[in-house]
C-alpha cells in the first residue's frame, strides 16, 4: 500500500479516507467470510442456518479471485474431510493450499488456462455422486477464469466476443447474459452436472446481487434467454462483428435447436451469499462512526459512465461543502457499485475508478478539506496495477502545473497517467477478493 505518497495536500481528510480503506480490506476479507458463515459440527456442515450431512465424499471447486483464501479457509475448518479439489484464479491471485489444487488463468480476457481449468472443474463435477458433497465457491472474475464453450465456438472467438462486450459500455449483468448462452457451464448448467449436494458459497461483484449475474450463474437457475442475448448484441452493435460461431450458435438457440440455460430450481442445490458490495458499505458506515464521523451511504448500486457518475457524485460534494445540504460537514459519503467506461477508437491506460477519481477531481477543485478515493475492491481496475485513485482539493491544480490538460486526458482515457503525474493512483496490489467498486468521500 502506497500510503506515505499519497499523503499530500489535504491530509487530515486522506488519512480518514485511508482508515477507512483497512475497513474496506478487512471487511470484504474472502477468508473471513468464509470462516464466519460456515462451521463443521462432527459429520454435519453448517452454512449460516442450515444443516448438511455429511455422507460421502466432498469435492471443492471454486473459480473467481477470492477462490483461493475462501478455499484456505475451507482447508482450516474441515481439510480432512475434504477427498479433492480445484480452483481457478487470476494470475498473481494464488495461495499455498494442502490438498486443493490451484489454477492460474487469465482475467478479464480468459486464456489457455481458463479452458484448462474449466474442464477439470467438469470433471472434477461429474465425480459428485448421489451421496456425496460439493462447495463450490463463486467470486467475481468467474466469468472469465471458467470457461467452456458449446461445440463449434473455439476459444479464440470466446475471447474476440469477451472483448468486444467489455470495450461496448454494455453492463456485467448484459455481458454475462451473453457469456451465459455461449457456454457448458455458466446459467446453471455446471449444477446440472452435479448428482450429489451442491453448496454454492458465493460473494458477489454485480450491482443488485442478482445470483444468477455472479460469475454467470453457474449453479443457480437463469431467468435470461438468447432472445436476450441477441438483443443486447444488437443494441451494442455487436452482432455483426462478433464471430461467425458465436452467431450461429444464438440463432440456433433463437430457433430453439440448442439447450437454454437452467430455467428450473434444483433440490440439490443450496446457493449463499456470504458477502456483497451492499454488506461492505453497511460495514464501512459503521467503522466510520466508531471514528466519530456522520457516514451516509448515497447507494450501493452505483452504475453508469464514470466521468458523468463521478461530476454528479461531486455536486453533492459541493452542495455539502458550500450549505450544509442534505447533509452537515464533516462527514463521509459512501457509494458502492459498478461504473463502466465506454472506449471508441485508441485509449490510453486506466480504469472506471481511475477515470471516477480524475473526473471527480475537477468538481472538488479548491475544496479544502475534501478527499475523494475511488477504488475497485479487487485491487485492480481496468487493465492496470492500480486498484483506483485518491483525489483533493489540489489534484487538478497540482497537474495544471504539471502541464495536464484534465478534459483532454479524461477524454483519451488515460486517466492512470494523469493520476500517476498527481501522485494519486491507489496501490493496493492484490487483494484477492472482489465487491465490487466502492466510493468514500471525506468532507471535512
Amino acid at each position: 500500500m502506497n500510503a506515505d505518497e499519497l499523503l499530500h495536500g489535504d491530509v487530515d481528510a486522506k488519512k480518514v479516507a485511508l482508515k477507512l480503506l483497512e475497513a474496506v480490506l478487512d471487511l470484504s476479507n474472502p477468508y473471513k467470510v468464509v470462516i464466519n458463515s460456515v462451521r463443521l459440527e462432527g459429520d454435519t456442515l453448517k452454512v449460516e442456518d442450515k444443516s448438511f450431512p455429511i455422507r460421502g465424499k466432498v469435492y471443492v471447486l471454486g473459480f473467481g479471485k477470492a477462490s483461493c483464501p475462501m478455499a484456505k479457509a475451507l482447508e482450516d475448518l474441515m481439510i480432512d474431510k475434504i477427498e479433492e479439489g480445484l480452483v481457478i484464479t487470476k494470475y498473481g491471485y494464488s495461495l499455498p493450499l494442502r490438498k486443493i489444487e490451484v489454477v492460474e488463468a487469465g482475467h478479464p480476457i480468459p486464456d489457455e488456462n481458463s479452458l484448462k481449468g474449466a474442464l477439470k472443474g467438469v470433471e472434477l463435477a461429474k465425480k459428485v455422486d448421489k451421496d456425496d458433497t460439493l462447495i463450490v465457491l463463486i467470486s467475481g472474475g468467474g466469468s472469465a477464469l471458467f470457461i467452456l464453450s458449446e461445440d463449434g465456438i473455439s476459444l479464440e472467438d470466446k475471447i474476440k466476443t469477451n472483448e468486444l462486450l467489455l470495450k461496448s459500455g454494455a453492463k456485467i449483468h448484459e455481458i454475462n447474459t451473453v457469456r451465459k448462452h455461449i457456454s457448458k457451464v455458466k446459467g446453471g448448467k455446471l449444477a446440472k452436472l452435479v448428482k450429489g449436494t451442491l453448496i454454492g458459497l458465493i460473494i458477489s461483484d454485480v450491482v443488485g446481487d442478482n445470483l444468477e449475474v455472479i460469475a454467470s450463474g453457474p449453479t443457480v437457475k437463469d431467468p435470461t434467454t438468447f432472445r436476450d442475448a441477441y438483443r443486447i448484441l444488437k443494441l451494442y452493435d455487436l452482432w455483426d462483428r462478433i464471430p461467425e460461431s458465436v452467431r450461429r450458435h444464438i440463432e440456433l438457440g433463437l430457433e430453439g435447436k440448442v439447450e437454454e440455460t437452467l430455467k428450473e430450481d434444483l433440490p440439490n442445490v443450496h446457493n449463499f451469499l456470504i458477502a456483497s458490495n451492499r454488506i461492505l458499505c453497511e460495514g464501512v458506515a459503521e467503522r466510520c462512526s466508531k471514528m466519530g464521523y456522520d457516514a451516509h451511504i448515497l447507494t450501493t448500486t452505483l452504475e453508469g459512465e464514470a466521468r458523468e457518475v463521478a461530476t454528479a457524485f461531486g455536486s453533492i460534494i459541493q452542495e455539502i461543502y458550500s450549505f450544509n445540504r442534505p447533509f452537515k460537514k464533516p462527514c463521509v459519503l459512501i457509494a458502492g457499485g459498478e461504473t463502466t467506461v465506454t472506449i471508441e477508437g485508441e485509449s490510453g491506460l486506466g480504469g472506471p475508478n481511475q477515470e471516477f477519481a480524475l473526473s471527480v477531481a475537477r468538481k472538488i477543485a479548491g475544496l479544502r478539506g475534501v478527499a475523494v478515493l475511488a477504488m475497485d475492491t479487487d485491487g485492480t481496475d481496468g487493465p492496470t496495477d492500480s486498484a483506483g485513485g485518491l483525489v483533493d482539493s489540489y489534484t487538478v491544480e497540482l497537474l495544471e502545473k504539471e502541464g495536464v490538460d484534465v478534459d483532454e486526458y479524461l477524454k483519451k482515457h488515460n486517466s492512470y497517467e494523469a493520476l500517476k503525474k498527481a501522485r494519486a493512483l491507489l496501490l493496493t496490489g492484490p487483494t484477492r477478493t472482489n465487491l465490487n467498486s466502492i466510493v468514500i468521500a471525506v468532507v471535512l
